[in-house]
């Protein structure tokens, strides 16, 4: 029998990219499967390829849920606060090295047959980021290592970010284990209540009654060569 694992995602700043190309890193609006493992990776120190690792993950339960911050008015109802959910910011990649270093003119960006690129491999690049979100993670992990990875989540071998290394969070990770997905639903909504939180919607695994995606973000190796499956996934608005 599996046990799950309760997470609470929280910080300024989270990026969770499915499809990205070199001058442009999009990202959803939830945490997507490979970004969730890659964070429990790092918190086990498992680096490298980990395909039999990732294969004991890759048919297990994933469910989201997103929250936004409400505030309470003076006749005691409860109001969401509006926030600006996406923020862009650009970064130069290849600007500033020295061509006759040759640890730094391997910073250069170069054509696909190592010569300069056009305008000396200067590049602009788009990175978007997810602004005040709140997730709370049910991940279904195998009961042999359901210890292992509570324990290593509060005492990680490597720092744990959410998507990009930049996205620190501000509140604990690991919110509990449990026999059963319901169980962990109710701490997470003890977490949202204490925290004044309103649900926005769910990311359920499978095809259902809502804006069904399919997504590449199943990993089946990391490592230099990584490789992804896809899934569907429901998302499911709260009403």
């Amino acid at each position: 029998m599996n046990t799950y694992l309760l997470l609470w995602l929280e910080a300024p700043l989270q990026s969770w990219g499915v499809d990205s190309k070199f001058d442009r890193r999009d990202t959803l609006n939830f945490p997507t499967k490979s970004g969730i493992l890659g964070l429990l990776l790092c918190a086990l120190g498992a680096s490298g390829e980990q395909k039999e690792l990732l294969k004991q993950f890759a048919s297990l339960r994933l469910t989201i849920v997103s929250y936004a911050r409400t505030r309470k008015l003076k006749n005691n109802t409860v109001m969401a606060v509006t926030r600006e959910v996406l923020l862009r910011d650009f970064h130069m990649v290849g600007s500033g090295y020295n061509e006759k270093n040759p640890w730094e003119t391997l910073m250069i960006p170069k054509k696909s047959d190592g010569g300069k690129a056009v305008g000396g491999g200067t590049k602009l690049t788009y990175r978007y980021y997810l602004q005040d979100a709140r997730f709370s993670v049910i991940l279904e992990v195998p009961e042999t290592l359901a210890q292992t990875c509570a324990d290593k989540l509060k005492n990680p071998e490597y720092d744990l970010y959410l998507g990009r290394k930049n996205c620190v969070p501000t509140d604990f990770i690991y919110r509990g284990t449990f026999s059963s997905e319901q169980e962990a639903f109710n701490s997470a909504k003890l977490i949202a209540d204490e925290k004044i939180l309103r649900e926005e919607f769910r990311v359920i695994e499978g095809a259902g009654d809502g804006e069904v995606l399919t997504i590449n973000d199943i990993p089946m190796q990391f490592g230099l060569n990584k490789k992804y499956r896809d899934r569907q996934v429901t998302v499911v608005q709260h009403e």
